[in-house]
């Protein structure tokens, strides 16, 4: 059966809709940057889904070319996730979404290397006709944090962010927002084929205690 890192790490991928905190371990990604509306179509955000995908699933179906990763098992491709921020804005503007800077992502198995990503992305390039050169290999160690399962729209997490905070301020905690840690998702539902009063997010946000 092939490694599914939702199932293997539920704690990070299936939190409760309750916040908990977690201490999130340092993981390979591809990675694409961008800025604007992930709803325009045919924006810059769209096409980077597509470039992470190709990349993605390049690397799952590596066994079956002649380009051997060394310590390669079959595995699920893992969630698409991102990181999202606005500038000069405290928390998110979901009215201005044309602000959003944004990394999306999709998770690594630690077998696959630098050189094994950079093989992908030139395969994916020539196969499936796209340019796939905006994909970066990058490592993000996330460590402390406080998470909870969103259900429901995008527009309707700020509800849900309070419960974080204030679940934050009960436990001697604070947020700790940086331009290295970020508001972070993790989405695990099909928007193409849910409705999106079920979707399903994983919210998360990197903290610190408190210092008395």
């Amino acid at each position: 059966m092939a490694f599914d890192f939702k199932k293997e790490y539920k704690e990070f991928y299936l939190p409760k809709n309750k916040p908990e905190i977690v201490n999130v371990p340092k993981a390979n990604y591809i990675a694409v940057r961008g800025k604007g509306d992930p709803n325009e179509k045919g924006g810059a955000y769209k096409q980077a889904i597509s470039v992470l995908y190709a990349v993605a699933y390049t690397l799952r179906m590596s066994y079956k070319t002649d380009y051997k990763i060394e310590g390669f098992f079959e595995y699920v491709v893992p969630p698409l996730e991102g990181f999202w921020w606005q500038e000069n804005i405290k928390g998110v503007d979901y009215t201005d979404k044309a602000s959003f800077n944004w990394i999306s992502l999709i998770r690594l198995p630690d077998f696959v290397t630098k050189k094994d990503f950079e093989w992908a992305v030139e395969m994916a390039t020539k196969k499936k006709k796209i340019d796939c050169s905006g994909a970066e290999f990058i490592t993000i160690d996330e460590g402390l944090c406080v998470q909870i399962m969103h259900i429901g729209p995008f527009d309707d997490e700020p509800a849900t962010v309070a419960l974080m905070d204030e679940y934050l301020v009960e436990n001697g905690y604070v947020n700790d927002f940086t331009d290295e840690r970020l508001h972070h998702e993790i989405y695990l539902s099909d928007a193409r084929k849910v409705d999106p009063e079920k979707w399903k997010t994983v919210i998360r946000h990197p903290i610190k205690k408190l210092k008395c």
